[in-house]
């Protein structure tokens, strides 16, 4: 039988020993488990970074995967610990929304609240919930603990503006969730939206207050060096993009500022 996966996505940075202890904790509840690093270097609170890059990695990892997500500016007070089972695996983190993106692309079949203080760590710090309740949550999905176990179901989560998409009559408005290190400035809009709008050749968008029409691609050297286009990128949203060139800065664009998508 193959070992179950964890697969951790933080802020917590490597210069700490706070990666260590959720790894320590896991292994201690979990010994046989793996442990995958997605990434422990979003920028530091920004749940929208730690969002987008978890949906972007989570669909290649094997079914039954335990993602935990520690993006938690919000440690300590009122928000809620949570699962999130999926059809593919399970997302353990806070209710801010950072879970969001990749739980709804794979499926949410249910949510719990994380509850039951038997699954967790004896003594709870206020302040680092990543190793005294996700690390040891996750470690007991992993040892096949049925994650209604955890705590009372829940039916609403966080919905953060990030993961909405209004649509109008002619027209979507969302946002930009990412600005990756080439530049390309990555919507919110996936598929769907590129379909609803009748995007053929051209794409006709406006970035916060700069209106685009742009070539619609499937490589970026369909274009000359220089020159802007749009694409479906590797993670399946939408991307204004330079040829060779940053669109981010060419077009003074930065994450969380608004989109709009027009109809063709």
């Amino acid at each position: 039988m193959p070992s179950p996966i964890i697969a951790l996505t933080t802020d917590l940075g490597l210069r700490d020993p706070y990666v260590a202890e959720m790894k320590a904790v896991i292994l201690s509840i979990s010994p046989n488990a793996t442990i995958v690093d997605v990434t422990h270097e979003i920028e530091k609170f920004n749940i929208k970074m730690g969002a987008y890059v978890l949906a972007s990695a989570s669909p290649y990892f094997p079914k039954g995967t335990t993602h935990v997500a520690v993006v938690d500016p919000g440690v300590g007070t009122k928000r809620r610990p949570i699962i999130i089972q999926t059809k593919h695996g399970f997302y353990v983190g806070p209710d801010n929304g950072v879970l969001v993106l990749a739980a709804r692309s794979q499926g949410v079949e249910h949510t719990y609240e994380i509850a039951n203080c038997k699954l967790l760590l004896p003594k709870i710090s206020s302040t680092f919930h990543g190793r005294d309740i996700f690390a040891p949550a996750a470690a007991h999905l992993a040892n096949g603990t049925p994650p209604a176990e955890f705590g009372p179901e829940i039916h609403e989560i966080v919905t953060p503006e990030f993961a909405t998409i209004i649509r109008r009559k002619d027209m979507f408005v969302g946002e930009v969730i990412h600005v990756d290190n080439f530049g390309n400035i990555i919507t919110n809009f996936g598929e769907r939206e590129i379909e609803l709008t009748k995007v053929k050749d051209m794409v006709d968008v406006k970035l916060r207050d700069v209106r685009l029409k742009l070539k619609f691609c499937k490589a970026y050297a369909e274009v000359e060096p220089q020159k802007p286009l749009a694409i479906i990128g590797s993670h399946t949203f939408l991307e204004i993009s330079i040829n060779q060139g940053n669109a981010a800065e060419t077009f003074k664009i930065k994450s969380g500022d608004k989109a709009t998508l027009y109809r063709s």
